[in-house]
């Protein structure tokens, strides 16, 4: 039986335009994937950082469409909107008193400086951890160690204002912009609280001992005022006494502090002083109403 030559060349061309096709849909699948990451796109707020073979290309992709080699490259994306995070640190004061605090720093990442950090920080946890972390402990160290720990109490503002300029001058050469600080807690040692409020006690004795004194001193005053006023009435008596008629006057006072006192007073009494006149002056007391 013989076999159809042409029947052969019809499977033999079939099956080489499968072939064909399966070849052709690898290679529009290839470069479909290439195609793909032949570009990246660049989001508002970004920064990409090219890797091609392992090595960081200079010059940061920001927003937008971007080319790149396909499969041998690698686009390492950096957010550059701000960000905050809590820090804490401890430090001494100018008193040697230890003082502890809890900062937010908030900071965004420079955009021409970007692929420096992908080099010597990589990502963005380690720029915190090993950048952000120790230079923020540096930095309330030389803001404390200016104050005792009262001053850092009462003069807060300008312990952060120190801080904020040693911070900013120690992150920028990292290529991190600070843009605020907040100090979240400011917290000193027991010993010194007790310290404080052993302080205020005092302060308190020493307000109402001044509060005494003061108060005695007034006292004092009044009553010197008092003996000015009586020792003047005395004067003004004496004064009087030496004026025509004030022994009359005197005389009659003693009368009248002699009727008062309840003793048994003679019915006729007789004064007079020869240095005046050589009349007696009599005074009949029983004429005098008694006064109940």
């Amino acid at each position: 039986m013989r076999e159809n030559p042409k029947g052969d060349t019809t499977l033999r061309n079939q099956q080489f335009g499968n072939w064909q096709t399966t070849i052709l849909g690898i290679l529009l699948g290839i470069l479909v994937i290439i195609g793909l990451n032949a570009f990246i796109i660049i989001n508002p707020g970004q920064a990409g950082v090219i890797s091609i073979l392992g090595k960081a290309r200079d010059g940061a992709l920001l927003e937008g469409i971007h080319l790149k080699p396909p499969l041998i490259s690698v686009i390492d994306v950096y957010d550059l909107t701000v960000q905050k995070f809590e820090v804490p640190a401890e430090s001494s004061t100018k008193d040697l008193q230890n003082l502890s605090a809890r900062f937010a720093i908030n900071f965004r990442l420079d955009p021409s400086q970007v692929v420096e950090v992908r080099r010597k920080q990589g990502s963005l946890e380690n720029i915190v951890s090993k950048i952000i972390a120790p230079q923020t402990q540096e930095a309330f160290k030389i803001a404390a160690a200016k104050r005792t720990v009262e001053e850092a109490i009462t003069k807060r503002s300008e312990l952060k204002e120190d801080f904020d300029h040693a911070l900013g001058d120690r992150l920028d050469k990292y290529g991190i912009i600070v843009l605020d600080t907040s100090v979240v807690d400011l917290t000193f040692s027991p010993e010194f609280a007790r310290a404080v409020e052993e302080k205020q006690i005092a302060e308190q004795r020493a307000q109402r001992a001044v509060y005494i004194a003061r108060e005695a001193e007034q006292e004092a005053q009044a009553e010197i005022n008092r003996a000015k006023g009586k020792a003047e009435a005395q004067r003004l008596l004496a004064e009087t006494l030496k004026a025509q008629g004030g022994q009359l006057v005197l005389q009659k006072e003693a009368i009248e502090a002699w009727k008062t006192g309840g003793a048994q007073m003679p019915k006729v009494l007789v004064m007079g002083d020869k240095s005046q006149s050589s009349v007696p002056f009599i005074f009949n007391l029983g004429n005098v109403p008694n006064q109940q």
